[in-house]
């Protein structure tokens, strides 16, 4: 019998190794936050302890029965099937094995192995089988919470280690006494924002920007201490936010100088509550500029004109429909390659046109706020010009695509938000061809999330030739905005995935298919 329940645990060693990659996964998707992972917890517990690992307690009444080997011969088939048969789904975004989750996995297999230990001295010295069995149990249905305890042990190691980086990131910053430094942020268009600013800036600085969404404290930090040189002239740090304080400690660590808000919008009002909290946030960037510091602001966007910030720095004004703005783009035209568009600002030194392969009038209001922060930097007019012409579609934002067999594909799936969707709508009925929604809906909007998502629903009932939803649940609110436009039954698929939505959408067998990508939710919204 020993023997046999030491073979049992090698396998249990094994299937909680697979159980546990899982759960670290499923914790660095919710940025290592006990109170999220809890949260994503709760709302998939069927993900937190499978079937099988509730049949294992069937193994602690057989030996409390005096069934050994039926009680053990159960378990070691359960985790059997559990390795043979666990899911190997493709996942969006792989766990990345950074420093700081190779030191959870070693506090991880330090509590385990604690348990392991225990387990085999009952096995050898003991010969409890109760226990036995009871700890195999324990083992197999507590991941997440072994991974809560660790991440709660690491905590003080891991504060200790970010401030750390925190201190040599500022020295760094502090040392580049040149450095023009530019913080970006808004609700939405901030990333897109930061790589057309990047695209110009660099025509006549040597430039660095914070990589893809690389916008949080630590992401700035990183990029800062691996690639901020002695060379650069400009540092362009994209700055998000999930809570209210989030923007403010960037921009005490960055000390900018310059500061641009795109927009701002009822975005992650889960965690934000109010958009009175998102407005304070997102003006963080503002009212941390210097005296002698500037703000691009956007002057279409009401949410931005409402508030009022407390700061004396020079505030610069831009828009397409508000024509008393500083600077205003007008005479707007999509065709076929691209966007071309005039701007002229108030004091009379600029009036040109500009060319651009991005489409969507988000994006005029993107660019329009890099050629503002360009000009006031002093970059001639042709290289702005020049730096625009360049620019390229960000990745999963309104890119224009060949895919899924030749298809016209319109990928806007990196992220979702009312403004921009209703935009990517826009753009998309725009087009020639037959057009196809492929959306999950939108999420983090707080108790708006579903008034919004069913709005959506009507847009694109008007917009769509055909819809495709991901996931039945999380998209009733757009299911319902269609029926409220009488859409029709058979031009509407529920997709059970994306996998899914993709091969239904190759089924329709329409070459002339122009296909909306609008949002691609991340694992942890798995139905």
């Amino acid at each position: 019998m020993a023997v046999f329940l030491t073979i049992i645990s090698v396998l249990w060693a094994i299937y909680i190794g697979f159980r546990v990659k899982k759960s670290i996964h499923m914790l660095q998707l919710n940025s290592y936050f006990n109170n999220r992972l809890l949260k994503w917890m709760k709302e998939h517990f069927n993900q937190v302890i499978h079937k099988k690992e509730w049949l294992s307690i069937l193994a602690i009444l057989l030996t409390v029965l005096s069934f050994y080997w039926i009680a053990f011969i159960w378990l070691a088939l359960l985790i059997v099937i559990g390795i043979l048969f666990r899911d190997k789904k493709q996942e969006k975004k792989k766990l990345a094995i950074t420093a700081r989750i190779k030191r959870l996995m070693t506090t991880i297999s330090i509590l385990y192995g604690i348990l392991l230990l225990v387990n085999l001295y009952f096995i050898w010295m003991n010969q409890n089988l109760i226990w036995v069995s009871i700890l195999f149990v324990i083992g197999m249905v507590s991941p997440y919470v072994v991974i809560l305890l660790a991440n709660l042990i690491n905590r003080p190691m891991e504060n200790a280690v970010k401030e750390y980086y925190y201190k040599d990131a500022k020295s760094i910053i502090s040392n580049a006494s040149d450095l023009k430094t530019i913080g970006i942020t808004g609700s939405f268009g901030k990333t897109s924002t930061k790589f057309i600013l990047d695209t110009i800036l660099s025509s006549h600085y040597n430039t660095l920007k914070t990589p893809e969404s690389f916008n949080t404290k630590i992401g700035v930090t990183i990029t800062i201490r691996n690639s901020l040189k002695p060379y650069h002239d400009v540092f362009i740090a994209e700055m998000g936010a999930k809570e209210p304080g989030n923007i403010q400690e960037i921009c005490e660590l960055v000390g900018h100088k310059y500061a641009i808000i795109t927009a701002i919008g009822e975005q992650h009002l889960e965690t934000f509550k109010t958009l009175d909290n998102i407005k304070k946030t997102k003006y963080e960037i503002v009212e941390s500029l210097p005296d002698d510091g500037v703000a691009f602001l956007n002057k279409d966007d009401q949410n931005i004109m409402d508030y009022k910030p407390k700061s004396n720095c020079r505030k610069v004004y831009f828009g397409i429909d508000r024509t008393d703005a500083e600077y205003v783009a007008s005479d707007i035209q999509f065709h076929n390659k691209g966007t071309t568009f005039r701007v002229q600002n108030k004091a009379g030194d600029l009036d040109a046109t500009f060319d651009t392969k991005l489409l969507g009038k988000h994006n005029v209001y993107n660019i329009l706020a890099a050629i503002c922060v360009a000009w006031e930097l002093g970059v001639p007019l042709n290289k702005i010009q020049l730096g625009v012409k360049k620019i390229k579609s960000v990745k999963h934002r309104m890119e224009i695509k060949k895919g899924f067999g030749g298809l016209t594909v319109i990928d806007d799936s990196f992220n979702s938000n009312p403004t921009g969707s209703k935009l990517a709508l826009e753009v998309l009925s725009t087009m020639d061809g037959y057009k196809v929604l492929v959306t999950p809906g939108m999420v983090e909007l707080g108790d708006k999330q579903y008034e919004y998502n069913k709005n959506f629903g009507e847009y694109a009932a008007d917009a769509c030739d055909y819809v495709i939803l991901v996931g039945e649940k999380q998209t009733e609110p757009i299911q319902d905005g269609l029926k409220e436009k009488a859409y029709p039954q058979d031009q509407l698929y529920l997709a059970k995935d994306l996998n899914d939505a993709i091969q239904h959408m190759q089924s329709l067998g329409r070459s002339d298919a122009i296909v909306l990508l609008e949002n691609d939710l991340p694992d942890t919204y798995n139905e």
